[in-house]
């Protein structure tokens, strides 16, 4: 390095930044990609890193070279403040990437090593993914606040404003008092697990699974499809229904009007052999029950129970549509019969 010219010395370490950058990215995506053959879900997380490791390799060797070989008074504050603003962009890119990964290899072993507890991965995502949110937001406001010291005029106004720190606090406190309060909701959502990603819950008198738990908000997705975006602070003042509190395993009835004449241990029978016959069952819950009598009706109850609001809710159709098709074919006295509708008009 001596022997080259003062000029061509910052260029020929940046190149050399560049091409270590290169070497180290290839060999590492090449062991990533050996280690996670099987996993495609893997490799392409781990290949959203790629990029911001290159960046961020190339621009440190490319700021610390400048920095030791190029005096001060030598290089120009826009070069050296553009230079060390992107490494301090292109660090924080790959550390919200790096966070990222670590949460999909959490979730993708948790997920692995309990595969039939669905409410214990529940909690693992609800948490892990709140703690990833609060760490990308930290990293963020560390990122902006070293790029804006980076200006010597910032930091002299820094110095002014640590002054009158006690009246900024408390500006800033009553302007975000809203946002800090669902801040710290989404944070006791997620760790005292009154709501979990999965969970099935009635809000709003709509039932609906919590799809999304934000730092501010949580998103509930109702069985048509719609979204429900309701603060995080809702679930911590307003009382609600959450059918999967401790257990995701819900029980359901199927409620049927039928003639007197109805056969209802023949449907007991039945019931019991369609519940065995299917994989929705869970096998806790199977009764068939005539609840009231009444009106010259008799109403038939059957209460099946399943792991989740999704099996419950095909199990209670399956059920259904399975015991009025049989009684229609085999015991149609056994039905109801529509009011008859007034003869038509004759014609003129």
């Amino acid at each position: 390095m001596q022997d080259v010219p003062a000029d061509f010395r910052p260029w020929l370490a940046t190149l050399i930044a560049l091409v270590l950058a290169t070497v180290l990215t290839l060999v590492l995506r090449q062991v990533f990609n050996r280690v996670y053959r099987d996993d495609e879900g893997m490799r392409n997380a781990i290949g959203k890193a790629r990029l911001p490791f290159f960046l961020t390799v190339t621009l440190a060797g490319a700021a610390i070279s400048t920095t030791t070989l190029v005096s001060p008074s030598e290089l120009p504050f826009t070069v050296s403040f553009l230079l060390w603003a992107a490494l301090v962009v292109s660090l924080a890119w790959l550390l919200v990437v790096v966070l990222s990964l670590v949460e999909a290899t959490l979730l993708a072993k948790y997920e692995k090593d309990h595969l039939n507890e669905v409410s214990r991965f529940s909690r693992m995502k609800t948490q892990v993914t709140l703690i990833r949110r609060v760490i990308t937001a930290v990293v963020l406001l560390i990122a902006v606040a070293a790029i804006l010291l980076l200006i010597p005029q910032v930091r002299a106004v820094g110095a002014g404003l640590l002054a009158s720190a006690g009246l900024v606090s408390v500006i800033a406190g009553l302007a975000v008092q809203g946002t800090l309060s669902n801040v710290f909701a989404g944070l006791q959502i997620a760790f005292t697990e009154a709501v979990r990603v999965d969970d099935t819950v009635v809000v709003e008198a709509q039932q609906g699974v919590i799809e999304d738990i934000t730092l501010t908000y949580v998103v509930v997705r109702t069985a048509d499809g719609r979204r429900i975006i309701l603060p995080s602070t809702y679930f911590t003042t307003t009382p609600f229904e959450n059918w999967s509190r401790g257990t995701a395993e819900l029980n359901g009835n199927i409620v049927l009007d039928l003639n007197w004449t109805a056969p209802v241990d023949e449907i007991r029978r039945r019931v019991t052999q369609l519940l065995e016959s299917t994989d929705l069952w869970d096998g806790r819950t199977n009764s068939v029950q005539v609840t009231d009598a009444i009106g010259g009706m008799l109403k038939l109850t059957i209460v099946v129970s399943a792991r989740n609001s999704g099996d419950l809710w095909e199990l209670k159709n399956f059920i259904r549509e399975r015991v009025t098709k049989e009684l229609q074919q085999n015991f149609p006295e056994a039905l109801p019969r529509p009011a008859a509708y007034p003869p038509a008009a004759p014609a003129k």
